[in-house]
């Protein structure tokens, strides 16, 4: 955890003239009458340099992004210095090219809403200063947001959903169940004891050197696994979920990790070649990795969403399931979290893909509920902070666990 005076030293802040030259290149244009809340919002929290500008009806007035991937596919992974370097070049046109497409001028806006935890540390103090120099100029509110809140909300902007509903969040760095009863009222009922699965997806990825395979050379880790999962056959490899003794709603991602390693290793010296070459296998690898995550977070969703109707915190009739982030776009991890939700009637709901990554929209969106709610609204932002660990709501797991709910088996015909 960082002070902003201690931020100052570290990053590079903007200076105030580049400040004001970057405000005037804005027209007000002389047509356009905004009466409703509007706000903008900045993410830098890992890899995506992103900036939306949302009104109160949930219209996106302005958006733009620029991604990382390309340059952390070359380099194996995400390199914090690398990042916040690219975020230090990109925000100041991302943020301008947001606002002018909304075609607003940034006096019109309400408030500034930017991601200040939790996430990469480099990453988070580029946004949290640049934030608060334009907050500084235009004498704004600053709407400081946690990252994983955002995530949860989202659906709100694509959907009418009301609280409280269950929220599965699956990314390249998280990976928790919560109830959402409130803008900013989570009751966590789990999350993962070590790795989030995006981040063993993209661990496998690279393991099977898919980068150079030529249909998944420009792909994810975890988009390169889907890909080639559907040429694959998951029988020929037989992978358990890990915990399955384990009655409560935390995951765990790192054993399976490892016994997959163990797995290449092993096929590896049975073709004769090297780390590095891709193996014949590669496919049937693949749809054995992403069925058994599939099941995993199946069957620790399965027991939260009974957990949740036991204690009456959930809807008997019509519970909603969101499932939100990096991960949730994986069309068979969704088909298995489509079987469950039948089996306990309730119903599943995704922001589109693009919503599931990083992005401003919902940064944005996430800064319009807190207005609306009238919660966490800064007027001096004197010794605020970044976070780049956080917990999110209430910790209940334990109870959670105590319960001991027994899940029924479910045939994960997909």
């Amino acid at each position: 955890m960082l002070i902003l005076n201690k931020t100052a030293r570290v990053f590079s802040k903007p200076s105030k003239r580049k400040v004001y030259e970057f405000l005037r290149s804005f027209n007000i244009y002389p047509g356009t009458l905004f009466l409703h809340k509007l706000v903008l919002g900045i993410e830098t929290s890992c890899d995506d340099t992103a900036a939306a500008v949302v009104d109160e009806t949930g219209n996106v007035l302005g958006e733009a992004i620029h991604s990382q991937t390309e340059v952390h596919l070359k380099t194996g992974g995400i390199i914090p210095p690398v990042a916040q370097q690219l975020h230090r070049e990109h925000i100041q046109r991302i943020v301008q090219e947001a606002l002018s497409v909304s075609r607003i001028s940034p006096s019109e806006l309400s408030a500034i809403a930017t991601t200040i935890k939790p996430g990469l540390a480099l990453s988070l103090g580029v946004g949290l200063s640049f934030s608060l120099e334009l907050i500084n100029q235009l004498k704004k509110p600053f709407i400081p947001i946690h990252h994983m809140e955002a995530h949860a909300l989202t659906i709100r902007l694509t959907n009418k959903v009301e609280f409280p509903f269950l929220v599965l969040l699956i990314s390249g760095g998280h990976c928790l169940l919560a109830l959402v009863r409130g803008v900013s009222d989570f009751l966590l009922l789990g999350k993962s004891l070590d790795i989030a699965p995006g981040d063993m997806l993209d661990k496998v990825a690279r393991r099977l050197s898919l980068i150079r395979h030529p249909e998944c050379s420009t792909m994810s880790g975890g988009k390169a696994i889907e890909h080639l999962a559907k040429q694959g056959n998951r029988f020929h490899f037989d992978l358990k979920p890990p915990m399955q003794r384990a009655k409560n709603c935390d995951f765990s991602f790192s054993g399976l990790q490892h016994v997959i390693d163990k797995t290449i290793m092993q096929k590896e010296k049975e073709e004769g070649i090297e780390k590095g070459q891709i193996l014949s296998s590669a496919a049937d690898i693949a749809a054995a990795v992403q069925h058994t995550t599939a099941c995993h977070l199946a069957k620790r969703t399965h027991r939260a969403i009974l957990f949740c109707k036991q204690r009456n915190l959930l809807s008997q009739s019509n519970a909603v399931l969101v499932v939100s982030g990096g991960v949730a776009s994986n069309l068979h991890i969704r088909k298995a979290l489509e079987i469950v939700t039948n089996a306990t009637q309730c119903t599943l709901l995704c922001p589109p893909p693009r919503l599931c990554t990083d992005n401003g929209i919902m940064i944005a969106w996430n800064g319009i509920e807190r207005l609306r709610a009238g919660l966490g609204i800064l007027h001096n932002v004197e010794g605020i902070r970044y976070e780049p660990k956080c917990p999110l709501g209430v910790d209940i797991s334990k109870e959670v666990g105590e319960a001991a709910i027994k899940v029924p088996q479910l045939k994960m015909k997909i």
